[in-house]
């Protein structure tokens, strides 16, 4: 009997790693009806409730996914907490992804033995790149899934061969105005809008270039994006020839998520007029301290707009986790502003972000910059004001804002305080700003057309499955 081809499929950390994930297996699978994918998952970051929800929700499915299966690998969660020996937390997980190589390695070896399967493909999340050395092991190709922007995988790229073969100190950048030439930008990139830790020898540094690194020994790059967004800098990547192939498939959206809490939020929706609600949220690991949570409030209550918040809880113990919800938002909120703005305004907890964003009354989108929020927000037409909080963020916010002009800037200055002037001014540009709403309403056109028979991205993925099958026959051999 003929072997099944199956992909092996491990992501990252956080929801939005395995929602992507999942959604480009699922666009994967549409296209070749004769593949499987295995999804290998770590646990972690403890108590992540809304990945737990999210994976129970597709395993107890009544029809789960086709062709898709869910292995848990892991047996131990990363110390966080360390006190001898403090980390940052991204190296922590890096360094916890490594140490499941054994257990990635006798799943693989299950699905060869037990499933009568040949593995054609291993799919590594960045933040799991170590995990190409299994793959090698088994001389299995393996690609790496950039759930991030083609702009910053260009900037990544580029510190690392700043890096390695000019030997130059990118981190003697950290704390100065100086700038950087990235292939695919057409303005130099300030250095301080790269993530914090990628300029400090103390930080991510070593982790971003280990990472960059594994991203070149790939067959191939998945990116979450799509051409016509991100045309110069998916230019530059394509016409280097020291970087393997780069396949933008996106957007990859998850469309599907529903919960009770979407019915409470889209009833108050439905009262308010078209585009006349700015939507506050800072992704599912943002959260904002006591004194800017005030500063957001008078800016909102001084702006007049209607509003939608979503206002989370800072972790407890200050590591990395979800957030809760507050149990009564007065607390944190000033005196009085939850009665002075019942009649215009609405603060939540967790907010279903991708039903919010799809409401006709929604007119902006207050955002983290998290590349994810970025490609929702397009594909609905709403236009972004960027306040960018950790990691590629300000990045992002500066590709958004500056190279391609889809977005306002609330502070992408790392300021410990915003004013409430700042935030004030920026929803004012954000919710007045014809020019920008027209430009993110084309480009949700475009986001739509790529996926479909003749986009862009949808001529990626096609060459990226008749990639992966044709290797299939040196594999495993």
């Amino acid at each position: 009997m003929e072997k099944t081809k199956e992909l092996v499929f491990i992501p990252g950390p956080g929801l939005g790693h395995l929602v992507s994930a999942v959604e480009t297996g699922q666009k994967i699978l549409s296209r070749h009806h004769h593949l499987f994918i295995t999804y290998l998952l770590m646990d972690m970051i403890p108590n992540d409730k809304p990945l737990y929800n999210y994976t129970q929700s597709l395993s107890s499915a009544t029809t789960p996914p086709p062709r898709l299966r869910f292995t848990n690998v892991s047996r131990t969660q990363p110390d966080y907490t360390q006190e001898l020996n403090p980390k940052n937390p991204s190296a922590l997980l890096v360094e916890y992804i490594c140490s499941q190589k054994p257990l990635v390695r006798e799943a693989v070896l299950e699905i060869i033995k037990f499933e009568s399967s040949q593995v054609v493909g291993f799919i590594v999340d960045l933040f799991c790149v170590s995990m190409i050395d299994v793959a090698d092991e088994f001389k299995i190709p393996s690609y790496v899934f950039f759930t991030s922007s083609a702009g910053f995988l260009s900037i990544m790229l580029q510190v690392q061969t700043i890096s390695d073969e000019l030997k130059q100190d990118i981190t003697e950048y950290k704390d100065t105005d100086k700038e950087l030439l990235i292939p695919g930008f057409q303005n130099q990139v300030p250095a301080k809008v790269l993530p914090s830790g990628m300029l400090d020898k103390h930080g991510t540094f070593d982790l971003d270039m280990s990472i960059a690194r594994g991203i070149r020994r790939s067959k191939g790059i998945i990116v979450n994006t799509f051409m016509e967004l991100e045309t110069d800098p998916m230019k530059a990547l394509l016409s280097d020839g020291k970087n393997p192939p780069v396949y933008t498939i996106g957007p990859v959206i998850n469309l599907k998520h529903h919960s009770d809490e979407d019915e409470k939020i889209r009833r108050w929706l439905d009262n308010q007029p078209v585009s006349s609600v700015v939507f506050l949220c800072f992704g599912s690991w943002g959260w904002l301290k006591g004194e800017q949570v005030k500063e957001v409030a008078a800016a909102l209550e001084r702006s007049g707009y209607r509003f939608l918040w979503s206002l989370r809880r800072p972790p407890m113990d200050g590591t990395v986790g979800s957030l809760n919800d507050y149990e009564n938002p007065g607390e944190v909120l000033p005196s009085g502003f939850l009665e002075r703005t019942c009649g215009v305004g609405k603060v939540t907890g967790w907010t279903p972000q991708v039903a919010v964003l799809s409401h006709p009354a929604i007119g902006g989108f207050v955002s983290h910059c998290g590349w994810n929020s970025i490609l929702e927000s397009v594909w609905f037409g709403v236009p972004i004001a960027g306040w960018p909080i950790y990691a590629e963020q300000h990045m992002n916010a500066f590709e958004m804002v500056v190279e391609l002009g889809l977005a306002v800037d609330i502070n992408m200055d790392r300021k410990i305080i915003v004013s409430s002037e700042e935030i004030e001014r920026g929803i004012r540009q954000l919710m007045n700003g014809n020019e920008i709403r027209k430009k993110v309403k084309e480009m949700k056109e475009k986001s739509h057309k790529t996926l479909i028979e003749g986009g862009s991205s949808y001529d990626f993925l096609g060459r990226l499955i008749d990639v992966i099958v044709q290797d299939s026959i040196f594999s495993n051999t």
